[in-house]
């Protein structure tokens, strides 16, 4: 029996008291059925729009696509969306219906969804609706596209990225003539608005199965990242990696925290591998330069995938440093005074994550990560001065020392660097006759 929320029920039993049919349906069942809690809860009926309408005429109701059979409906706080039972009508676009006509049965609804484990449906009565067999493709973790995988991928193209997604957050197998039509159609995912595929992405990297769907289905991933493909099968010549670039760049990605931003990085920290690759006469590879170049075809992909700002800065700032060596407190400070305190917490993990993936013979870590954490711990409990924020004097001081534009960040940089590097004292008065010292100098 599925725990429906009181809000939830509430409308069901609204709709039945009314003359008509209501079931939650989709993912909210199929995530009930896993013992998961759902996030949102969608409500499928034979009303018509204006008779959903008329039903919740005493709640708050919100047109969110009449013409496609959907209201949205206010009870105590919590949105739920209603729709009529429908078949859609011709696809055009590889993304939506041209038109949808309403139906009183239940089963038409149901056979236009994308897969089995989505095609469900249950209602007040403890009657779980089940056409395709989609409670036996849970328990036997697979996804499979309701009817034929071809019609429903040449429908709508994201449904590829859809099931590779469901298949890595659940970890199921998605089955041979659904895969086969996956292959088949993947070249359709360009037609797609990259902000769609981008969310589908974010959840797919940061699925339970992601090393296993990286390995299989590199080849759609690459229609929208195609750099990736040249890292695929990319043998390394390094004791220190037994992997393809591929290979560690997926693992990279499963030994990565479950963080969205962090898992983007390790998709993209080594995505340049390939084109910095010189091997020596002894016959081993380098890739001098690589987290630079990395860092910049990473800004291409994500600026050209839609990603806000924030994220493209943090990306390339974690790729651009993944391969910084620490030796000393210094060092770490250095970087921190660059990335941010925040971000360099995420570094360590990057770094952690990098390590854990590569396996080579002769194995070592870049760092000692224990030293990197407790040192960043201890510089962050001793409140050091890692930014020019944290400085004891600013451009207003600088100023009554006939330090002026552009020069006033020089000098600051200058005293921020003397004092990262522990060869300045973060004091007013010290920093201050710094100043003059570095003014005469330079001749400011």
């Amino acid at each position: 029996m599925i725990n429906i929320p009181e809000n939830v029920q509430l409308a069901l039993k609204m709709l039945n008291s009314h003359g008509f049919e209501a079931y939650i349906v989709g993912g909210c069942v199929r995530d009930f059925l896993l013992s998961k809690t759902p996030n949102d809860y969608d409500i499928t009926t034979n009303a018509l729009p204006e008779e959903t309408q008329e039903v919740f005429k005493d709640f708050k109701c919100i047109d969110i696509g009449k013409k496609h059979g959907t209201i949205a409906v206010l009870i105590n706080k919590m949105l739920i969306e209603i729709t009529t039972y429908r078949i859609d009508g011709a696809y055009t676009d590889k993304r939506h219906p041209e038109s949808v006509s309403f139906s009183k049965n239940l089963q038409d609804d149901l056979s236009r969804r994308d897969f089995t484990v989505n095609a469900l449906a249950y209602n007040n009565l403890n009657e779980t609706a089940d056409f395709f067999n989609g409670k036996e493709d849970l328990k036997n973790k697979i996804i499979r596209c309701v009817g034929d995988p071809m019609k429903r991928f040449d429908e709508d193209a994201l449904r590829i990225m859809r099931a590779v997604r469901f298949a890595s957050q659940l970890d199921f197998t998605i089955e041979p003539e659904t895969e086969k039509c996956i292959f088949s159609l993947k070249d359709t995912l360009s037609m797609i608005a990259v902000e769609r595929i981008r969310t589908e992405l974010d959840k797919l990297l940061c699925g339970k199965a992601v090393f296993d769907i990286l390995m299989k289905y590199h080849d759609v991933i690459a229609v929208f990242i195609p750099e990736i493909a040249e890292t695929v099968g990319f043998e390394q010549h390094s004791v220190y990696h037994r992997y393809t670039v591929w290979e560690h760049t997926a693992r990279a990605v499963k030994n990565a925290p479950c963080d969205p931003l962090i898992r983007l990085t390790m998709l993209l920290h080594d995505i340049a591998k390939p084109c910095c690759f010189k091997l020596d006469e002894k016959g081993r590879g380098h890739f001098i330069g690589h987290p630079q170049k990395s860092s910049q075809l990473a800004f291409e992909i994500l600026r050209r995938m839609k990603y806000d700002n924030k994220t493209i800065n943090d990306v390339t700032q974690l790729i651009k440093y993944h391969d910084t060596k620490f030796t000393t407190r210094q060092d770490i400070k250095k970087t921190m005074s660059i990335t941010g305190t925040e971000l360099f917490e995420k570094l360590i993990e990057v770094q952690i994550a990098d390590s854990l993936s590569k396996d080579g013979e002769n194995q070592k870590p870049l760092n000692d990560m224990n030293f990197v954490r407790e040192t960043y711990l201890d510089i962050l409990a001793k409140n050091e001065c890692t930014s020019l924020k944290a400085l004891r004097i600013n451009g207003s001081d600088l100023q009554k020392h006939e330090i002026h534009g552009k020069n006033i960040g020089y000098v600051l940089n200058i005293l921020l660097n003397e004092v990262i590097m522990d060869k300045t004292e973060n004091k007013h008065d010290i920093l201050e006759k710094r100043c003059e010292e570095i003014k005469k100098s330079h001749h400011l």
